[in-house]
C-alpha cells in the first residue's frame, strides 16, 4: 500500500526534526494524511501488520546461548548488544521501528480530532482512537524498556526518559524528559484507551488476521506497565479486570506437538499482536540449557516450544506469532501477573489457583497441582513459571530489570564466546541500552550513562 510506504519514510523523520535533513526528501503530504475514519482504520491496520518490537532486548537477554559460529554470523551491532559491550552500537531499527508506528498513530489521532462523528459513527471513532492509543502506548513502553533505566520511584523524576512524540508535526521539540513523565503518559493513554475500546472477546472477531483490539487488551497492557513499576495493587486490579472480560487458555493437550509450529498466529490466547523480526535468537542461538531443563516430564511445553536443530541443541518453535518474536499481550501472561500480585498481597491460595489453572492447560493428563504453604513460596513458584511460560516473548529483559532489585531473584548474566566470558551484573547501567548513533548524530540528546 503506497500510503504505508510513504509513512514509513515519513516516520523516520520524527526523531530527526525533519525528513529533509535525514533523507533529503519532501513527501507529498496530500498522499499520506488520512481524511476519514476508513482512512484511519486502513492506516492503523497496515501499521499493525509490520514488525516493530525492538529485538535488542531479546538479544540482550539470557533465554538463549550462542556458540562462536552463531556469534560471528551476527551483524556487528547485534554482537555488541549480545555481550553487553559498554559502548555498543545498537541497530537503528530498535529505535526507528517503534517511532515509525508512533508517527502513524499521531497522524491518526490528529485526523480523528478533526472528525466530528455522527451518532452512527461514534462507536467506530471510539474504537479507532482507543486502538491507536494502545498502539502508541505499546511502542512507548517497549522503547522505555529498551532505552531507559528500570522504573524506580525514588529516581524516576530524574532518570532520563524517552522522547514523547505526541503530534505528527516534524518540528515538535525532541526532549527525553524523565522516566516518570514517560510512564505517566503511557498510563494516561492506556486509561483513555480502556474507556474507548469495545468490551467484547477478541476470539469473536479473530479470523486468522490481526484481531481488533478490545478493552481487555488495554487493561492487560496497563497491568504489565504497573507490574514493571512495582505497583502491584494497580497491576492486580487491571489484570483481574482483563481476565474478567476475556480469560481463554489453550489446552496444550489439543495441539499437534509433531508440527514444527504447533501454535497458530492470533490464537485464542492472543489479546494484542506486537512482534519483532530478526534471526536472533531463532537463527543464531539455541535455548539456554538451564532453561530447557526446567521443563520436567509431563510438561507439554517442552515439545510445543522446542525442537532439535542439526547440532542436537534445541531451538524455539513455540512463538505465538510463528517465525518472529511475539511480544504482544496474551491471557497466559495476564494470569501470571494476577497470580504474582496476589502472592505479593499475601493471598497464597488465590495465587496458586491462578498458577495451577494455567499449568493444568500445559500438562499431560497426569497433572498434580502445586502447593505453597506461604505467600513467599507461591511467589517463588510464580516467578519460576514466568521463566518457562514466557520464554522468547520479549519479557525476559523486562523481568530481569524489575526483579534484579530483589536480592532473592537478582542474577548476573554471563555469555562465553570463543573462550572469553562477558558478564552483566544486576542493576547495571547497561540495562538501559545505548541510543543509536544515527539519532545522536542528528539530535542534541544526551546518551545513556555508562
Amino acid at each position: 500500500m503506497k500510503i504505508t510506504f510513504i509513512y514509513v519514510i515519513l516516520g523516520l523523520g520524527i526523531i530527526l526534526s525533519s525528513c529533509e535533513r535525514y533523507l533529503d526528501l519532501k513527501p507529498d503530504k496530500s498522499q499520506v494524511i488520512p481524511a476519514s475514519l476508513q482512512d484511519c482504520q486502513a492506516l492503523l491496520n497496515s501499521s499493525l501488520n509490520e514488525a516493530f518490537f525492538p529485538q535488542a532486548i531479546e538479544i540482550s537477554s539470557d533465554d538463549y546461548v550462542l556458540n562462536t559460529d552463531g556469534f560471528q554470523e551476527m551483524i556487528l551491532e547485534d554482537r555488541q548488544t549480545a555481550v553487553w559491550q559498554v559502548n555498543a552500537q545498537v541497530q537503528f531499527g530498535n529505535w526507528s521501528g517503534p517511532y515509525n508506528r508512533i508517527q502513524v498513530a499521531n497522524q491518526i489521532l490528529s485526523t480523528l480530532s478533526k472528525i466530528e462523528p455522527a451518532p452512527s459513527q461514534q462507536a467506530e471513532w471510539n474504537q479507532i482512537k482507543g486502538a491507536t492509543l494502545l498502539l502508541r502506548s505499546m511502542c512507548f513502553f517497549s522503547l522505555a524498556q529498551t532505552f531507559t533505566l528500570p522504573y524506580d520511584p525514588a529516581t524516576a523524576g530524574q532518570d532520563l526518559g524517552i522522547p514523547l512524540k505526541v503530534t505528527p508535526s516534524l518540528s515538535e521539540p525532541i526532549d527525553r524528559g524523565t522516566v516518570q513523565q514517560t510512564h505517566d503518559r503511557i498510563i494516561t493513554d492506556l486509561n483513555e484507551a480502556i474507556g474507548l475500546l469495545p468490551d467484547r472477546a477478541p476470539s469473536a472477531i479473530a479470523t486468522r488476521t490481526i484481531p481488533t483490539p478490545v478493552r481487555a487488551a488495554a487493561q492487560a497492557a496497563l497491568a504489565r506497565v504497573y507490574l514493571s513499576m512495582g505497583d502491584y495493587t494497580n497491576a492486580l486490579i487491571l489484570a483481574d479486570a482483563s481476565l474478567n472480560r476475556y480469560n481463554t487458555l489453550i489446552d496444550y493437550k489439543d495441539l499437534d506437538n509433531d508440527s514444527y509450529v504447533p501454535l497458530e498466529a492470533y490464537n485464542a490466547e492472543v489479546l494484542y499482536s506486537y512482534s519483532g523480526g530478526g534471526n536472533v535468537p531463532f537463527g543464531n542461538g539455541t535455548i539456554a540449557p538451564t532453561v530447557y531443563q526446567m521443563y520436567v516430564a509431563g510438561d507439554l511445553r517442552k515439545d510445543v516450544f522446542f525442537g532439535p536443530d542439526i547440532t542436537q541443541s534445541y531451538v524455539f518453535t513455540g512463538a505465538y506469532q510463528p517465525y518472529t518474536i511475539f511480544a504482544g499481550l496474551a491471557t497466559d501472561e495476564v494470569y501470571l501477573i494476577r497470580a504474582e500480585c496476589r502472592a505479593r498481597a499475601g493471598n497464597a491460595a488465590l495465587a496458586m489457583a491462578d498458577l495451577n489453572l494455567l499449568r493444568s492447560k500445559r500438562w499431560d493428563n497426569n497433572y498434580t497441582p502445586l502447593v505453597a504453604a506461604t505467600a513467599q513460596e507461591a511467589l517463588d513458584l510464580i516467578i519460576a513459571e514466568r521463566r518457562k511460560e514466557l520464554v522468547y516473548r520479549g519479557l525476559r529483559w523486562f523481568d530481569l530489570r524489575r526483579l534484579n532489585k530483589d536480592p532473592r531473584y537478582a542474577v548476573t548474566l554471563t555469555r562465553t564466546i570463543d573462550g572469553q566470558t562477558y558478564t552483566l551484573p544486576p542493576n547495571d547501567l547497561r540495562y538501559a541500552l545505548p541510543i543509536p548513533r544515527e539519532v545522536l548524530e542528528r539530535e542534541d540528546m544526551p546518551q545513556n550513562r555508562r
